[in-house]
């Protein structure tokens, strides 16, 4: 009895062992990588916590260079896809030159009697972490960036937006609303009103006039032209300079 109770005795010490090694194997749940592929030019929280003044790629406040720019920040509220407050702050930064390139588009805008109205600018990789998790795989998914490459936004890069008129206030007819997954989003869709279609191609317009190259499916989203030439970050908005 002695030896088959020391037999027992063994095999339950392999199998805890076992278990440990399996547990170790096993990422834990929620747990997110340290941040996109390695091959990615990354600054994450903990190298910056923030952008030195003389960086010509350092991130600036919109609101500050165009007080004129109005800001509608649907992640810093409930009004998004996922229905969650993802940024903690209603902010909006974008690199210098992506800025000023936004303040030119913005000025030639109220020339014409039309103010620009800021959905969403610079965002942290961790939100786009959060984005990716939180959409479902399916024809969705191809509106979101993966963060493993990492997004323009995250470069400080991409801005999304749309127009508001001076006179009253509003935001003008647009073919869809703001992250609209569908066809109607497009920037070919042909089905919207005269006035939807007229709106988008003027903000079009005003954008890629200063560099910026529309998204083919998010009438909202601009690129800016060299994105590729900055780093994705991850630095919080409080912790911008």
């Amino acid at each position: 009895m002695a030896r088959r109770m020391a037999g027992q005795g063994r095999r339950l010490m392999l199998s805890r062992r076992q278990v440990a090694l399996g547990m170790a194997l096993v990422p834990l749940a929620g747990c997110a990588p340290a941040g996109p592929d390695k091959d990615v030019a990354f600054i994450p929280a903990k190298k910056a916590t923030s952008l030195a003044a003389t960086d010509p790629g350092r991130l600036v406040e919109l609101v500050k260079i165009d007080p004129t720019i109005r800001l509608d920040m649907r992640y810093a509220t409930t009004n998004n896809f996922t229905g969650t407050v993802l940024y903690s702050e209603a902010r909006a930064f974008l690199t210098a030159p992506a800025a000023q390139a936004v303040v030119r588009a913005s000025r030639t805008a109220r020339a014409e009697g039309f103010g620009l109205t800021i959905f969403d600018a610079y965002r942290p990789w961790r939100v786009t972490k959060k984005l990716w998790d939180a959409t479902p795989v399916g024809p969705k998914k191809n509106y979101v960036a993966n963060p493993k490459r990492g997004s323009k936004h995250n470069r400080g890069c991409a801005v999304d937006l749309s127009l508001h008129d001076l006179a009253t206030g509003e935001l003008v007819d647009m073919p869809t609303g703001f992250d609209d997954f569908s066809e109607k989003a497009h920037r070919d869709y042909m089905g919207a009103s005269a006035g939807a279609i007229e709106n988008r191609a003027r903000l079009q317009r005003y954008l890629e006039a200063e560099g910026f190259v529309g998204l083919s499916n998010e009438w909202w989203h601009f690129d800016f032209t060299g994105w590729e030439k900055f780093p994705v970050l991850d630095i919080p908005f409080d912790k911008v300079g």
